[in-house]
């Protein structure tokens, strides 16, 4: 079932969660195990993230210096499938500009379609380590509308070869991005709007949300989005905090905000067991707020860590 499908039809908030592909090298046990203590509550879908390759330099015995491209988490396409038809939960990889050709991604999206994935949520993803600005592969994409435009021609049938026959249209339901504190590289908020515009007008079927960590924060971003033509679902990202140094972390890496109140209370933390305890208290109480003001949906950022999703999920569902 696709998610804009999921959303219409339910007459409350309902939720989902990412994942990430388990590390080159390891099995698929916890992945499933992060699944299987959530599964009994009902999630109606969950995201798969996809990383792209990392160079990283390696030291030879004789002092000399390789450079290697390697990608740390293969497998979304193959760990989306086994979770979808392992639990019959509609299952939601991430599409990527960088790192991916645009061929690249035509067979990727030929893959899940196959396979019976019907969603995917499209983004342009970051630079390598090594860029300062964002740089598109060789006949890739430099932004998600880009990206969000193949994915439409797909549902159309229209491939990147034109003089293909007997060309079958893929039911593609597509997420994209939104930051309701606008994006890092955005000069304003403003444009930071115009271009999640141009991600819907291109044919996108709704919006998640970056973390954020209050809510007014995202109920101003809706309004934004709302007087600015934007009219599909907008689904609040939540992300309970794990670990003392992401009161610092967090911030930098996301150019995020965190509420003087929550900022206090981590900072009275001793150790990280302390800190997951204010975290997720204060998730629960962004979701509660969430869900009386009628949220379509409550997406969480796990990151591996499920625990503290269960006692969200428990005390908010």
């Amino acid at each position: 079932m696709n998610v804009i499908d999921i959303i219409n039809a339910s007459d409350k908030t309902v939720f989902s969660f990412e994942l990430l592909p388990p590390l080159k090298g390891n099995d698929a046990s916890k992945i499933y195990r992060t699944v299987e203590s959530l599964v009994d509550f009902d999630p109606k879908y969950i995201n798969i993230t996809t990383h792209r390759d990392e160079m990283v330099f390696v030291e030879s015995a004789d002092g000399t210096i390789e450079k290697r491209t390697v990608r740390k988490r293969p497998g979304t396409v193959a760990i989306a499938a086994a979770i979808q038809y392992k639990y019959d939960i509609p299952v939601v990889p991430h599409i990527l500009c960088g790192g991916f050709s645009k061929s690249e991604t035509e067979h990727v999206l030929i893959d899940l379609n196959f396979m019976g994935i019907s969603n995917i949520l499209a983004l342009r993803g970051d630079g390598t380590k090594t860029d300062h600005v964002f740089r598109p592969n060789s006949d890739g994409h430099g932004n998600a509308n880009n990206l969000v435009d193949q994915v439409v021609n797909l549902r159309e049938g229209k491939y990147l070869e034109s003089d293909l026959k007997n060309n079958a249209p893929m039911d593609f339901c597509i997420g994209v991005a939104g930051y309701p504190e606008k994006h890092f590289e955005a000069p304003n908020l403003a444009t930071d709007l115009d271009y999640l515009k141009q991600k819907i007008d291109a044919g996108a079927d709704y919006i998640v949300t970056q973390m954020f960590f209050d809510n007014q924060v995202y109920y101003d971003f809706v309004d934004r989005c709302r007087a600015a033509g934007i009219n599909v679902p907008i689904i609040p990202g939540i992300k309970p905090i794990n670990l003392k140094n992401q009161l610092t972390v967090l911030p930098k890496l996301f150019s995020i905000n965190l509420p003087q109140d929550l900022a206090a209370e981590l900072s009275k933390c001793k150790d990280n067991d302390a800190a997951k305890v204010v975290g997720t208290e204060w998730a629960i109480h962004q979701s509660k707020d969430l869900i009386a003001h009628n949220a379509p949906s409550l997406h969480i950022y796990t990151y591996g860590v499920s625990d503290n999703t269960r006692k969200i999920i428990e005390a908010v569902f």
